[in-house]
């Protein structure tokens, strides 16, 4: 304690006139007894549109492990099924499906910029923003909102909100040391006012560190938030915020289910630590040739202006650059190679080669970038507010397999893959490659709505009309018989919804939405063998887009000591689309499955209780009935799948929490259960149910002179130390081999799962000033 206290003192020695924050979601004063203890300990809040929607708000982020991401923040909220591969949530082997619909069929949004991958939809949960950051985050399981800029959310949308800049000059700071030598440093100042301007910021950075908790390597991860604001007029505000990330992480290999019966946690179910060729793996498993660097900078500049008492315009510019490598321990032959369908004349010297064969390091890098616009027009008369807007994005997306040689102590240069010298070159000087593709996509949007309220705002009526256009033109630059790769796809996407208020604390709502997502562009380029020029995987750029329909039916409840939703869905989707993992020259290559026609229908319920004595309570579950409508074509023949289970699926999940804060003393328990779940879709193999908790507690100090509400706490992740798979991480068509509808033996593959993170403990010292 006494060296957390001088070091926050010495960074507030080191700010100029620093005084306390004012802005009570920020750093919440010990009179702000609105905001401490909110209903559900921060899970719960009342709502009333036409949609599902839950929201994790401050004062549950408050007391969770400063380092948890955005997904693991969410766990608790009905339909939301996490699978994380460590504690602490920096690794990017990660994973969330709602309803049983995967983390790329989900949108993420900042203040109305999209943070998805440009070209695998996914979202990576550690680059979005340091937690001390979120004011809230929303999850609207069923369906976005019309002048969301996404169109591969069936699964939903997971709505993330800065805090707003302190109206006074100010900050926080905080340190952390826990479990696995990990460490971390936060800091985040605030500006107040600068100068007459009316324009208020803050400006964060974390540093990050962890030892992998199975297995060799280490974690890092430096990481910057900003937000300026300026309000005025009527409403009228306009911002700037971004976030930059750079972080270096190890792999936590997944493994099949025979493995972890094997050998559990440890032995070949982690990477090597040292680098030794004559191994069964000649070496290829050594962790060093697995860090995965990346770096990300999203901007985004959201403008409301009221034009006239009628009239508003809402405008959200935005830009983004993301770069990684994703590489991997992989062998490569000094002759005989191929690119594309190319044979290669080549004969190269490798380091450490043996009978003409070497250890490399695969790279896989990506690099992208990304801008656009949303603009909407709000136009309020009388009972209706008409809205008519305009979404355009612009992508750029590069795709390259080099290699790196690696010397005799297992070392490859430059892990980043960006320097060409540092990658294996052929006699003309030009980089050996397995891989080479560029895309750029467009996509336009045009929508109009009109939100109606009538009967004194009892009775609300939502209808809308959205129609995507997705234009891309792609490049496959490996020798072979594609060149082009070019797709253009449109969609009307119609929607309804209502709601119907009883009374004050009663109601109903119901929507019908439609969604759509365009395949991965995996889906658009051939893959070849690099020993013998065939083509491995044969682009499919006639893959017809993802479609469906959802529809809700709910019923919520905000009274005085109790406020609950529960909420009925149905799906029904044609060329439903399942991302996997397949094994490419050892690489890990994302690929597509389309799984046809699928029905998924449930129940949603959450409830949560107001303070009482400083405790709260929530609970959510849901029920979720999802098949197969048809038989999926494998080979030439069909696999008999109509009416199994779809994969990803848990038919029941289960949380609880429980909370007490007095303002000074803070205590917060929760468990989550997820049922079993299968990972192929002929239903041949299920990941196991599991349960896992974590406890969080603490200390609130009195404000001093200096420093506002310091504050001790541990934080205990995974408390039962449970080993265990926690999700699907590669789904397969058939784990045994199978008789197929014609009579053919269709070949059966062993998914892949994540292993959850183990017990880890966190304790945090941190304070406002």
């Amino acid at each position: 304690m006494t060296l957390c206290r001088a070091f926050i003192l010495l960074c507030l020695t080191l700010l100029p006139s620093a005084g306390r924050a004012e802005e009570t979601v920020t750093v919440r004063r010990q009179r702000d007894t609105a905001k401490l203890n909110q209903p559900g300990g921060g899970l719960i809040r009342p709502e009333n549109g036409v949609r599902a929607v839950s929201t994790v708000e401050r004062d549950f982020i408050d007391r969770q492990s400063p380092t948890a991401t955005a997904y693991q923040l969410v766990a608790l909220l009905p339909g939301a099924n996490v699978a994380t591969s460590d504690p602490f949530g920096f690794s990017p082997s990660t994973n969330i499906t709602v309803r049983g619909l995967n983390n790329d069929a989900i949108g993420y949004v900042l203040e109305g910029m999209p943070l998805n991958d440009a070209a695998y939809y996914g979202g990576y949960p550690s680059q979005f923003a340091d937690s001390e950051n979120y004011r809230q985050i929303a999850l609207a399981q069923g369906s976005v909102d019309l002048d969301s800029p996404v169109l591969n959310a069936a699964g939903g949308l997971m709505r993330l909100q800065f805090l707003d800049p302190g109206l006074k000059p100010g900050g926080q700071a905080s340190v952390s040391y826990g479990s696995y030598n990990m460490n971390r440093e936060f800091l985040r100042l605030e500006t107040g006012e600068i100068g007459g301007s009316g324009v208020r910021g803050f400006v964060s950075y974390s540093h990050g560190a962890t030892d992998n908790w199975r297995g060799p390597g280490r974690d890092t991860r430096q990481h910057v938030d900003f937000k300026f604001l300026r309000e005025w007029g009527q409403g009228a505000r306009a911002s700037v915020l971004g976030s930059w990330n750079n972080t270096i992480t190890s792999w936590y290999p997944q493994v099949t289910q025979q493995d972890f019966k094997s050998y559990g946690i440890g032995g070949p179910n982690n990477l090597a630590a040292r680098y030794d060729v004559n191994d069964a793996n000649a070496g290829t498993d050594y962790w060093r040739l697995w860090r995965n660097p990346e770096r990300t900078l999203y901007v985004g500049a959201p403008v409301h202006l009221p034009l006239t008492r009628r009239l508003s315009l809402d405008v959200t510019p935005y830009t983004q650059f993301a770069y990684g490598n994703v590489p991997s321990g992989s062998t490569l032959s000094e002759i005989g190679l191929y690119e594309g369908t190319a044979p290669l004349p080549d004969t190269l010297d490798l380091p450490g080669a043996v009978d003409g064969t070497a250890t490399v390091r695969a790279n896989y890098t990506q690099r992208s970038y990304r801008s656009g616009f949303t603009a909407t027009l709000h136009y309020k008369v009388g009972w209706n507010d008409f809205l008519l807007g305009y979404w355009y994005d612009y992508t750029d997306d590069n795709e390259q397999q080099s290699f790196t040689a690696v010397n005799a102590m297992g070392y490859a240069p430059d892990i980043w893959a960006e320097k060409r010298r540092a990658t294996i070159l052929l006699a003309n000087g030009q980089q050996l490659l397995s891989a080479s593709d560029h895309t750029i996509a467009q996509t336009n949007a045009l929508f109009a709505g009109d939100h109606i309220t009538l009967l004194g705002g009892r009775l609300l009526l939502d209808a809308g009309f959205k129609m995507v256009m997705l234009q891309r033109n792609g490049v496959n630059a490996m020798p072979g018989p594609q060149y082009h790769a070019d797709v253009n796809d449109a969609e009307p996407l119609p929607r309804l919804g209502l709601r119907w208020r009883f009374n004050t604390t009663d109601q109903i709502f119901f929507n019908a939405t439609t969604n759509f997502r365009a395949p991965d562009e995996t889906a658009f380029y051939n893959s070849y063998d690099p020993t013998s020029g065939a083509i491995e995987v044969a682009a499919a750029p006639g893959t017809k887009p993802e479609y469906s329909i959802s529809e809700e039916l709910g019923y919520r409840h905000a009274g005085r000591w109790l406020i609950g939703r529960a909420t009925l869905f149905n799906y029904n989707f044609t060329n439903r689309q399942i991302s996997t993992l397949v094994s490419e020259n050892g690489s890990l290559i994302q690929s597509t499955i389309n799984a046809g026609g699928q029905t998924s229908r449930g129940v949603d319920v959450e409830l949560g209780t107001r303070p009482w004595h400083h405790l709260t309570t929530y609970v959510s579950g849901e029920y979720l009935h999802a098949t197969i409508d048809n038989n999926i074509l494998a080979g030439g023949d069909l696999l008999p799948t109509r009416g199994k289970i779809a994969v990803r699926s848990p038919s029941l999940q289960a949380a609880a929490s429980l909370s007490y804060d007095d303002g000074h003393v803070f205590v917060v328990a929760t468990v989550k259960y997820t049922g079993h779940q299968f990972a192929t879709f002929m239903n041949d193999e299920r990941l196991a149910d599991h349960t896992t908790g974590n406890l969080a507690l603490g200390y609130r100090f009195s404000d001093t002179d200096h420093l506002h509400a310091p504050t001790l706490r541990m934080n205990f992740i995974n408390i039962t130390d449970e080993h265990y798979l926690s999700g699907v991480a590669t789904p397969e068509l058939n784990a045994r081999n199978t008789t197929g509808i014609y009579g053919t033996t269709i070949t059966g593959n062993a998914p892949n799962y994540y292993i959850g993170g183990g017990f880890a403990a966190l304790f945090t010292a941190s304070t406002g000033f």
